[in-house]
């Protein structure tokens, strides 16, 4: 093949049509990323695993994806003479579901409390952002993320300071001989502001101890004070172990 057929195939290859279709897919590409990290930053500043760069990359290939299939005429150069036809719906569909997985794998549990919840929503919402951008509805992109970012930064404010229904995780260890009845669990627990839920209650006996594991709920404004829980359950008689945590479910 000589220089010139080199010349003419390069030239046919990249046609007007091509290299405009190139340039809106990087410019709209290079937007993805860009929103997905002013989302992400948010996560990188309180420390998540899931930080800029897992939120700009998901965005930005979720965007890829979707703004190369709106340009069937494009693919390989141009070059197929059949009509190539791209469906986004289910371009969409896909990377919907392999989100989902990745929102899978930071949603943890440990005992009562289940974490990576927020974290999830919002790496799918950076998806959803990288989606939008591809198909070309820019403002609608750009609200998304102001709104994605300012709710990840303000509404845990907010949530704070609304009554709501606050639980601590405790697991609390006693001689045989020390050991509480419920009713007096329920009583200790209540006297200090705190609601024992019923469906969070567990006993685990053995012949020198026995472990209680529940849920103490609190309708206050505000994250609860377990100062004074502690101070209380850790003067019982008797004790061996005690664990208070913020329970998130």
């Amino acid at each position: 093949m000589t220089v010139q057929s080199l010349t003419d195939l390069a030239v046919v290859y990249w046609s007007d049509r091509v290299v405009q279709d190139n340039l809106l897919a990087c410019l709209t590409i290079v937007g993805a990323l860009l929103l997905g990290l002013v989302v992400g930053y948010e996560r990188t500043w309180n420390g998540r695993a899931a930080g800029m760069r897992t939120y700009g990359f998901v965005c930005m290939a979720s965007a890829a994806l979707t703004v190369v299939v709106g340009h069937p005429a494009s693919w390989y150069g141009g070059s197929v003479t059949n009509a190539l036809v791209g469906d986004p719906t289910r371009v969409i569909q896909g990377i919907v579901t392999g989100i989902g997985f990745l929102c899978a794998g930071v949603i943890m549990k440990d005992g009562f409390t289940i974490s990576g919840l927020t974290t999830a929503a919002s790496i799918w919402t950076a998806s959803t952002i990288g989606i939008v951008v591809g198909i070309g509805y820019y403002a609608t992109a750009f609200v998304l993320t102001l709104l994605a970012t300012v709710g990840m930064l303000a509404l845990r404010q907010v949530e704070w300071r609304l009554p709501s229904n606050h639980e601590l995780a405790v697991r609390l260890r006693c001689t045989t001989a020390g050991a509480l009845s419920e009713i007096e669990l329920h009583q200790l627990i209540a006297a200090h502001g705190f609601a024992l839920s019923p469906e969070s209650l567990s006993i685990e006996l053995a012949p020198d101890w026995t472990e209680w594991h529940f849920l103490a709920s609190s309708r206050h404004t505000g994250i609860p004070s377990i100062d004074r829980l502690a101070t209380t359950l850790a003067a019982l008689p008797g004790l061996e172990g005690l664990q208070i945590s913020h329970a998130k479910n």
